[in-house]
């Protein structure tokens, strides 16, 4: 066998073992929009920010795991209480490696919205989209959560991310 062979098979080995299969992320299946554990969020996100249903899933479980750290646990559960299929969305966000991402530890550092943002950069990269497409995901998860939970949930989610 050629090396070039040899190399690409182990490239697809390894894409196998990880989970990705057809560039699909781990926990969906082939139709994303099947398995879309919050179609209403979803749906929100993949209009407004013209984005695909996979990118809209991961990077909202990225932002939705950013809060879950930074908030008190009684908080988090009004949260994911106001928000369908939370459990799928944290599920879908893209795993950063065992806390080595810079973005993610560089955002451990910072307080308020430039430390949680940053720490949900490096998933947006992962995603195929800009540490930076984080800003134009809150205001419309916000509101969703407004929508779902009321104003003071949706103040709660909006605090970790000032």
């Amino acid at each position: 066998m050629s090396k070039r062979l040899i190399f690409l098979l182990m490239i697809s080995a390894l894409f196998a073992t990880a989970g990705v299969v057809n560039g699909q992320l781990p926990g969906l299946g082939t139709n994303p929009m099947g398995n879309n554990p919050s179609p209403e969020l979803v749906g929100q996100l993949t209009k407004q920010l013209n984005i695909k249903p996979e990118q809209a899933i991961g990077g909202a479980g990225a932002l939705f795991g950013v809060a879950k750290t930074k908030m008190k646990a009684e908080d988090f559960l009004k949260v994911s209480n106001a928000v369908p299929g939370m459990d799928g969305l944290l599920k879908a966000a893209p795993k950063l490696g065992g806390g080595s991402d810079p973005l993610s530890q560089m955002g451990s550092a910072l307080p308020g919205k430039a430390g949680a943002i940053a720490q949900a950069g490096g998933a947006f990269k992962q995603l195929g989209l800009s540490p930076e497409m984080a800003t134009k995901f809150l205001p419309i998860m916000t509101q969703f959560v407004k929508l779902k939970g009321g104003a003071n949930v949706a103040g709660l989610l909006g605090n970790v991310f000032k």
